[in-house]
């Protein structure tokens, strides 16, 4: 166990505070070729020695793997080949989430270059719910559809897909959610969390599906390049559609290692040229007039794509992103933008509701809660938000008429959530589910609620209680407040990106004594506390602490006073005013 880092053992939020890391031996980073701050973030991080110079400058040759790799992969190209040589109708049927648009956006831009017959179909996440139905199916093909692609969900299919095979319709699968050791039928299923999946294959089991569509356009172009398809017509440049990729890895949580790392590092610096149509006027939408980060995608690009599958047209996120009209771009971020601020106010008076049933629960290692009256569109980021505050996976369902529970839920690190939904499904306690260990979807029958919540609470009691044995927050730099400069800033910034199983640095500041601390935000109660503080050495530290009024956090920045206090958080840069600040996120701080 790592040394306490300024001797905080017990912070605002109950965490003792620790070194991610050893200090590397004295001359460690000269011999790995990079300075001695960026040889310990990717140390830290788990990049092997061999892999620092591949992952600070990532390319696709170092990174992807061959497409034929995968089981069936051969088969979803040469389907797909057959379909666009002989102009046959091809439907791409996708979740209404962030994934779900994007895969669908890269392959609908790819097969509509190729001169395909192909339009999307998301479903309606109220009428028809997560996945495909044997209606909407069937209604696909009487419209005339001779291919259905289904992007991120048909794994656990089996209904739905039994009724198209009869109807002699051909489906292929690419999916990444975890999968039973029986499959559905479909002349092919691309997922690398197959249980009959290859070894290396498997090794790509963290890809999300719109990292899986670009391997099936890569597998795509290959098969026609060998039928001797583009000796008259241009081949599509994939790399051209990177940024959609990398907003669709970025917002649906996959670890950000490997080519998950190359994807999103391209795909931000193709984003930041502006060349995509649709990403440019989400970002102008988001008022952002610089080059998006990587939390910008989670923050600001991905729910505002999700926003139309949440609460609004399903099919706007896909639309926008294959748009190649600046004006029906601009009319379709703005429409996508209302809807975002419309759903910001069902999940706060979903959160609050939610939030105070978990509390009532007690101790358990599970919340699960279920409403009458919740908006289906937010439950999945009302979980996460009650999951936040209490530090334990959670569950949060909305009750239709009938008393049938239908949610989301989100996990900790440590506690496989889909593994266990896909158990409970198995022993029957469940109707529908599925999902990957940070996050699932489940259905549930009235009179399964409480067996299956009980049923959870005990699975999982053992990993939640070795997941919080000991609470801490690792950190990776101390300075003195006149350390927290635009230069420290971008030096840890060229380490990134950064995001799940790649964590953004956290620096320890202090001492410091607060000077200015007011709630802040948008919406009403605002939530968000922005502060200034000074140190002893004369430098100033200017942040903000989202979502931390009612929190612990809060508390203890409300009533410091002129106490001294120790801060934790991230250091970014901004422009303001023309100039350029440093400001610390902060997610921690601890009296001295």
């Amino acid at each position: 166990m790592t040394e306490m880092v300024l001797d905080v053992a017990r912070s605002a939020t109950g965490r003792a505070w620790r070194w991610r890391s050893r200090p590397l031996p004295l001359g460690a980073a000269d011999r790995l070729g990079v300075d001695e701050l960026a040889a310990q973030l990717l140390l830290s991080r788990g990049c092997a020695p061999e892999d620092i110079g591949r992952t600070l400058k990532p390319t696709l040759r170092d990174w992807l793997p061959d497409p034929s790799l995968f089981r069936d992969m051969d088969l979803v190209a040469a389907r797909l080949a057959d379909a666009v040589q002989a102009g046959q109708r091809i439907i791409l049927f996708a979740d209404y989430d962030v994934d779900g648009a994007t895969s669908a956006a890269f392959l609908w831009r790819q097969l509509r270059a190729l001169g395909a017959d192909v339009q999307p179909y998301i479903p309606d996440r109220i009428l028809e719910g997560y996945g495909p139905s044997a209606a909407a199916l069937l209604e696909l093909q009487r419209a005339g559809a001779d291919l259905v692609v289904l992007l991120d969900c048909g794994t656990q299919a089996f209904g739905p897909l039994e009724a198209a095979r009869e109807a002699e319709l051909d489906l292929l699968v690419i999916d990444h959610h975890r999968a039973s050791t029986a499959l559905p039928p479909a002349l092919a299923i691309v997922n690398p969390n197959r249980l009959d999946e290859g070894t290396e294959a498997a090794t790509f089991g963290s890809l999300c599906t719109a990292g899986l569509a670009f391997l099936v356009g890569v597998a795509l172009n290959r098969e026609l390049r060998r039928r001797g398809h583009f000796l008259d017509t241009p081949e599509p440049n994939l790399a051209e559609w990177l940024d959609i990729v990398a907003l669709g890895t970025v917002a649906d949580v996959v670890p950000l290692v490997g080519l998950n790392r190359a994807f999103v590092t391209l795909g931000l610096r193709r984003m930041g040229q502006r060349r995509s149509v649709g990403l440019t006027a989400l970002a102008d939408i988001a008022r952002l007039d610089r080059a998006p980060r990587c939390d910008d995608l989670g923050f600001q690009f991905g729910p505002r794509i999700n926003a139309g599958g949440r609460v609004g047209r399903a099919d706007l996120g896909v639309r926008l992103l294959a748009s190649e009209c600046a004006e029906e771009a601009a009319g379709i971020a703005a429409e996508l933008d209302l809807l975002n601020n419309e759903r910001r106010t069902i999940e706060a008076e979903v959160t609050a509701e939610a939030l105070a049933a978990a509390v009532a629960q007690g101790n358990s290692p599970v919340a699960v809660v279920a409403g009458t009256g919740w908006h289906p569109g937010v439950v999945g980021i009302v979980a996460a938000r009650v999951k936040e505050r209490l530090q334990r996976p959670a569950l949060v369902l909305a009750l239709a008429e009938d008393g049938t529970a239908k949610g989301s839920g989100r996990s900790i690190p440590g506690v496989d959530l889909g593994a266990a939904i896909l158990a409970a499904k198995a022993h029957g306690l469940i109707r529908e589910g599925g999902g990957h260990p940070m996050a699932c979807g489940v259905t549930v029958g009235a009179d399964q609620l409480d067996r299956f919540t009980a049923w959870l609470a005990e699975t999982l009691a053992e990993p939640v209680a070795a997941a919080g044995s000991e609470r801490t927050l690792s950190i990776d730099l101390a300075v003195s407040p006149r350390a927290v400069t635009p230069d420290l800033a971008h030096a840890l910034e060229a380490c990134g990106p950064y995001g799940q199983a790649w964590p953004a640095p956290r620096v320890a500041v202090g001492p410091v004594r607060l000077l200015k601390c007011d709630p802040v935000g948008k919406s009403e109660p605002k939530t968000h506390l922005r502060f200034v503080a000074a140190g002893p050495d004369g430098g100033r530290v200017e942040g903000i602490a989202f979502r931390a009024l009612e929190g612990e956090l809060g508390q203890m920045l409300m009533g410091a006073g002129s106490n001294p206090m120790h801060l934790a958080g991230r250091v970014t840069a901004d422009e303001w005013q023309g100039r350029q600040r440093a400001q610390l996120q902060l997610e921690d701080a601890s009296l001295v």
